[in-house]
This record gives structure tokens, C-alpha cells and sequence, in this order.
């Protein structure tokens, strides 16, 4: 049998504050890191070894928001918006999560804080693509095997009118 717990309305807004305030922390962190990377060796540097990092954080945070949620080993493109909706970040970022049809899905990152911070201590934009490209697959099919990813628009290529970031995620052919 199941126990749920039910939370009086102002103990929820107490935790979603505590855990936002964690998000930002660890963000915080990660673009300390990031920063003195970056500053000490340059920014090729920086995204490499970002990108060594989230090829393993991104299978950490997937596996524990699937496991949290009870979410399906072939929960498809269903259980990623969820996971997405999970994410750590997402209470940072506004996330937009569309499903054209039923074989695809779309996260866009509207509002992005790292770009944002960046843009305010007159830092160059973060060229995330490189990053991108080895977290959000490697998250996904983390999700569900079959998933696959493709980036539509992320800097330092972003589409004219693109906020930040967008990718889009399909079910591979073999069920």
C-alpha cells in the first residue's frame, strides 16, 4: 500500500522555496567551476571538461528522477516531459515542453539563467551547443533508450527570434 502525505499549502511553498534555493546553489557552484575553467585554461578548455562532467551527471539526474517517479523503462517521449518538468534546472529556467504530434517533443528554454548572469557581468555569451549536445541525448535515452535528439537552435547557432536553446526529441523506429 501506498502512504501519501498530505502537505498543508504553506509547507509546500516552504519546500519549493528550500529546493529552489538548492537549484541555485548548485548552479551556482557549476558556474563557479565553470568560470575559474574557463578563466585558468580558456573557454575550449572549459566546455570540454564541462562536457566530461554532464556525460556523467546527466545519466545521475535521469536515472534518479526515474526512479523517484516510478517512470517506465520505455516510457517514451511521455516520461521525458516529465523528466524534464523534474529537472533541477527547470525551477531556474522557464522550460516550454510542446508535442506537435505524437512522435515528437520539444523543449525550449525561454528564459536561461546561466546566459542571463553571464550577460550581466558582461561575459560573452556561453556558447552551450558543445554541452548540449552530450547532455540532452544522453538524458534522454538515459529516460528511454529509443529517444533520440537533435538541436534546433543553441548558441552559438541560434535561429533569428530562438530564445537560448530548443531541441527536439523523437521515438527511434525500433519499438
Amino acid at each position: 500500500m501506498v502512504h501519501r502525505t498530505y502537505m498543508k499549502p504553506e509547507h509546500e511553498e516552504t519546500s519549493r522555496r528550500a529546493l529552489t534555493d538548492a537549484a541555485k546553489n548548485w548552479l551556482a557552484m557549476d558556474g563557479l567551476w565553470f568560470q575559474a575553467v574557463e578563466q585558468a585554461y580558456g573557454m575550449d578548455a572549459a566546455i570540454a571538461l564541462d562536457r566530461e562532467v554532464w556525460k556523467q551527471f546527466a545519466v545521475i539526474e535521469a536515472r534518479r528522477i526515474k526512479e523517484r517517479l516510478g517512470l517506465p523503462e520505455k516510457g517514451g517521449l511521455n516520461a521525458l516531459a516529465i523528466a524534464f518538468k523534474n529537472r533541477l534546472v527547470s525551477l531556474l529556467n522557464e522550460l516550454s515542453i510542446l508535442r506537435p504530434d505524437e512522435n515528437t517533443l520539444i523543449v525550449t528554454t525561454k528564459t536561461c539563467r546561466v546566459q542571463a548572469t553571464r550577460k550581466r557581468k558582461g561575459m560573452q555569451q556561453f556558447p552551450c551547443k558543445a554541452v548540449g549536445l552530450v547532455e540532452f541525448p544522453i538524458f534522454a535515452r538515459t529516460i528511454d533508450a529509443r529517444i533520440m535528439t537533435t538541436c534546433l537552435s543553441c548558441p552559438p547557432e541560434t535561429l533569428p527570434g530562438a530564445p537560448y536553446c530548443s531541441w527536439k526529441f523523437t521515438l527511434d523506429g525500433d519499438e
